[in-house]
C-alpha cells in the first residue's frame, strides 16, 4: 500500500465540477488578469479572516515582499526572522532592500517567541515576522505588544496558516478568536498548491489593518500605479490571475472541512505514536486552533527511519535542513553554527508525515505501524 506524502488528485476529484464550472465562467468572460473574480475572492477572504483590507498578488513570496517594499526601507533598516523556516521568508526581507536578523525558535512550537525576538533586537529593528509555521501560530498577543512598545512593524507569515486562529482579549473580534492574518499590521498568505488552500498554480494575498498600506501594496503589484502608465512608485509584476482566483474561490467553501479532517488525522496520530519513547509528537499550545499544513515529529535516527519508511511506500518530508543562517548566500551575514541551537537541532530531527484531508485511516495505520516496526527493530 503506498502511502504519499500528499495527494492532490483525490482532492480535485471531489471538486471537479464545481472547479470546471468557475474555469468555465473565466474563459467565457476573456477577463484573465485581476477584475471581478480577484475582487471577489478579496472580498470573501477579506470576511473569512475578519480583516478590513485583503490585496491578491502572484505568490506568496509576495505576499511577503511587496508590505515590505511599502515600508520604503533605508540602509542598515533590520528585519527579525526566524532561522527555521521557508527561505522566501528571509529572500522577500532581503528583495526589499532589508537587512535580514534571523532568530532562534522555542523548540515545542518551532515558532518564535517575544523572549526570541528580544534576544537579537537591535536599535535598527525596522519589523519581525513571525511565522507561523506547519499552520500553528506564534504567540501573538506577546509578539504584538513587543513590536507595538519598540514601534515596529508586524508581518505574519501565515503560508502555512490559512484558517488559524488564537484566543485574544474579549475584545477582539469573533468571541476572542482572532484569525491568522488579523492580528499584525499585515498577513501574508501563499496558494500554492500544497497550502490547505492552494490553487493550480502559484498565487498570494497580503491582508492589511490599515487602508494606506493596503493601497500602497495594491500599486506595487501592478509597477507602481493605479493608472496605466503613471507610476508613483516604483513596483513589479505581482498580479493574481482570475483563473486562479476561480479556483480558490471554489475551495474556500470547503477549507474548514479540510482543516477538520486534518486534525482528525492529528489525533489519530498522537493515538497511535504517543507511547514511542524516540518520537515527540506536535504539541498545540491553549489557545490555539491547529490547522496541521504540515504534521511534524521530532524523531531518533531520523534519515534512517525516513529511508525505512521510504522502502515501505511511505512518503515524509524535512521541513527544514539547514537554518537560514547557515545558508551560503547569506554568508556576509556571519551566522555561524551554534549560534542558534533550537533551530539548529530541529533541522536535524524533525520528519513530516502525510495528513492531507483524504489519506484515510486504513493508510494512517500503515504509516503508524511502520513507525513502530522501526523502532521496535
Amino acid at each position: 500500500m503506498q502511502v504519499p506524502l500528499l495527494d492532490l488528485k483525490a482532492q480535485y476529484a471531489g471538486l471537479k465540477d464545481e472547479i470546471g464550472a468557475a474555469l468555465e465562467r473565466v474563459v467565457e468572460s476573456q477577463y484573465f488578469i485581476l477584475g471581478p473574480e480577484v475582487e471577489a475572492l478579496e472580498r470573501e477572504l477579506s470576511d473569512y479572516l475578519g480583516v478590513p483590507h485583503t490585496v491578491g498578488c502572484a505568490s506568496g513570496t509576495d505576499a511577503i515582499l511587496l508590505p515590505l517594499m511599502a515600508l520604503e526601507p533605508e540602509p542598515g533598516d533590520e528585519v527579525i526572522v526566524p532561522a527555521f523556516t521557508f527561505f522566501a521568508t528571509a529572500g522577500a526581507v532581503w528583495n526589499a532592500g532589508f537587512t535580514p536578523v534571523f532568530c532562534d525558535i522555542d523548540p515545542i512550537t518551532f515558532n518564535v517567541t517575544r523572549e526570541t525576538l528580544e534576544a537579537v533586537w537591535s536599535e535598527r529593528t525596522r519589523a519581525v515576522i513571525p511565522v507561523h509555521l506547519f499552520g500553528q501560530m506564534a504567540p501573538m498577543k506577546e509578539i504584538t505588544e513587543l513590536a507595538t512598545d519598540r514601534d515596529a512593524f508586524v508581518l505574519e507569515d501565515c503560508a502555512q496558516a490559512i484558517g488559524a486562529r488564537q484566543k485574544g482579549d474579549e475584545s477582539m473580534a469573533r468571541e476572542g478568536w482572532v484569525m491568522a492574518g488579523a492580528w499584525g499590521d499585515a498577513g501574508a498568505f501563499s496558494f500554492f498548491p500544497t497550502k490547505n488552500l492552494g490553487g493550480f498554480g502559484d498565487g498570494g494575498m497580503v491582508t492589511a489593518l490599515d487602508g494606506d498600506l493596503a493601497e500602497s501594496v495594491g500599486k506595487l503589484r501592478v509597477h507602481g500605479g493605479r493608472q496605466m502608465y503613471h507610476h508613483e512608485m516604483v513596483g513589479t509584476n505581482s498580479r493574481l490571475d482570475a483563473l486562479q482566483a476561480a479556483v480558490l474561490r471554489v475551495k474556500l467553501r470547503h477549507l474548514d472541512e479540510w482543516a477538520r479532517a486534518r486534525r482528525a488525522n492529528a489525533c489519530q496520530y498522537h493515538g497511535g505514536l504517543a507511547d514511542v519513547a524516540e518520537v515527540t509528537l506536535p504539541e498545540v499550545l491553549e489557545g490555539n486552533h491547529h490547522v496541521y499544513n504540515q504534521f511534524t515529529l521530532r524523531v531518533e535516527r531520523r534519515d534512517e527511519l525516513r529511508a525505512f519508511l521510504q522502502e515501505r511506500g511511505i512518503g515524509t518530508g524535512v521541513y527544514y535542513p539547514v537554518p537560514l543562517h547557515l545558508q551560503p548566500c547569506f554568508e556576509e551575514l556571519r551566522g555561524r553554527p551554534g549560534a542558534l541551537p533550537h533551530a539548529e537541532a530541529a533541522c536535524l530531527d524533525v520528519l513530516s508525515l502525510p495528513i492531507f484531508p483524504e489519506v484515510g485511516e486504513e493508510r494512517m495505520e500503515r504509516v503508524i505501524e511502520s513507525i513502530r516496526e522501526f523502532y521496535r527493530g
